[in-house]
């Protein structure tokens, strides 16, 4: 669960993010007190999140194998957000996944798929990519200010209130919410 002072979609992208920027400057810890650090640097745009080319150039380092499992077998490409859901079919959206990831994952979220424990154990390139797409998402929806006050306004429509239930995160901003429009 985020802390209380991200109160809005775009915050809690922002601080998913500073996670990933713990992750990376620790060697996949997250220290908290640099997260809140970060986290208050991108939301002053003192930083932002990465451009697209760096993270092509660095993804294309990495060994192909599937980002969800690391297997080397029957590999695929994964739409990170599917296409008839929103997501784009460009590179920024894209991943290597095996067979057996892809099919089990179907049409859910990363964040749904891996659940809580999981989500912070994605590559931090690879759920850098899918917190910028789905950033640009809720900004084509107008929703990147939606708060707790008026969050009830997602939750009307979203496709996986199941998972919130399951997490013990109804009624509150989570990384759920951010799957939320698709």
């Amino acid at each position: 669960m985020p802390p209380k002072y991200v109160k809005t979609i775009h915050e809690e992208i922002l601080y998913e993010y500073a996670k990933l920027i713990s992750r990376s400057a620790f060697n996949g810890a997250i220290k908290y007190g640099f997260v809140t650090d970060r986290y208050k640097a991108l939301k002053s745009g003192a930083i932002t999140m990465s451009d697209s080319i760096r993270e092509w150039q660095k993804e294309q380092e990495l060994p192909r194998r599937c980002v969800f499992c690391g297997s080397e077998e029957s590999l695929t490409t994964d739409h990170l957000i599917p296409r008839h859901r929103g997501g784009s079919d460009d590179a920024d959206n894209l991943v290597l996944s095996c067979k057996a990831c892809n099919s089990a994952r179907g049409e859910k979220g990363v964040f749904q798929w891996l659940g809580l424990e999981k989500k912070d154990c994605l590559h931090r390139l690879v759920a850098g990519k899918y917190l910028k797409g789905l950033y640009a998402l809720h900004e084509s929806k107008g929703t990147l200010a939606t708060s707790l006050s008026d969050l009830q306004s997602l939750c009307r429509n979203c496709r996986n209130p199941a998972t919130c239930k399951e997490w013990d995160m109804a009624g509150e901003i989570s990384c759920f919410c951010l799957e939320s429009i698709f």
